[in-house]
């Protein structure tokens, strides 16, 4: 089995596969600090709570946008499973033309994406991920990867919000009844949740309507991914797939091209 492991700057995703399909996959917060030991802790209690056997893992493969804790989490695949990780980089073997000015700069995270949305759904293709950033990845109808944007995220722009405004108070970010709130909370419930998505609405149009002056028709699937994109999925114009686990799926896909 393979295990795969995405580590982003707010939730570190774990996923295992059997061949091309995804068994189950877990969520933790990532932590900057933890040691090798603290991190196999808690994957092996994850594997052994849902009745898998750790023994059974014979690759792990990474994605990692935190160097901090990539040191650690390799460390803990050489010493709890026994394996050399596969670690994505800009630079992997994706079968993807990127046509970027940097392509070493692409996040191990969007290169997943990108490839998983390229290889299950098609192109064109845009692939929004609502995590610590909203992110946006463009493949051509020739399937060639276009560049992106990358704009603040839901949760740490409410953060600053909360922390920034002293009669404001945190509040669970799931949808009002209404966009006029009748109270604070369900005011900024509707500033949070219908602003961004309205951004992501809007950047999605932009990029459609900039990618027809080049493309012919740009008629693009457009997927969500991400810790947040739940809230998104089913509210958006544009958004019509929702794939929680497409970063693992494209790890795996990226794993199987490069071994």
């Amino acid at each position: 089995m393979l295990l795969a492991i995405d580590i982003g700057n707010t939730q570190t995703v774990i996923g295992l596969f059997k061949e091309d399909k995804i068994l189950t996959s877990w969520r933790m917060v990532t932590s900057k600090y933890e040691t090798s030991d603290e991190i196999a802790a808690v994957v092996l209690n994850f594997l052994r709570n849902s009745n898998f056997d750790p023994g059974d893992i014979e690759n792990v493969a990474i994605s990692c946008v935190v160097p901090g804790i990539l040191d650690e989490i390799i460390k803990m695949s050489r010493r709890y499973f026994n394996q050399i990780p596969f670690i994505v980089t800009g630079n992997v073997r994706s079968d993807l033309i990127i046509k970027y000015d940097y392509p070493a700069e692409i996040g191990a995270d969007r290169i997943a994406n990108s490839v998983a949305a390229k290889e299950l759904y098609g192109y064109p293709a845009i692939v929004v991920d609502f995590g610590t950033a909203t992110t946006f990845d463009i493949l051509t109808p020739g399937g060639e990867y276009a560049g992106g944007v990358i704009a603040p995220g839901i949760e740490i722009s409410s953060e600053a919000l909360f922390s920034n405004a002293a009669r404001l108070s945190k509040v669970d970010l799931n949808w009002p009844e209404s966009v006029v709130g009748k109270n604070t909370n369900d005011g900024v419930r509707a500033g949070i949740l219908y602003g961004f998505l309205g951004q992501a609405d809007f950047i999605i149009e932009k990029i459609i309507e900039e990618l027809n002056k080049d493309y012919k028709d740009f008629k693009p699937e457009v997927i969500a991914t991400g810790g947040l994109a739940f809230l998104m999925a089913g509210k958006s114009k544009w958004i019509k797939t929702f794939d929680p686990d497409l970063t693992l799926k494209g790890l795996r896909i990226l794993f199987d091209k490069n071994r």
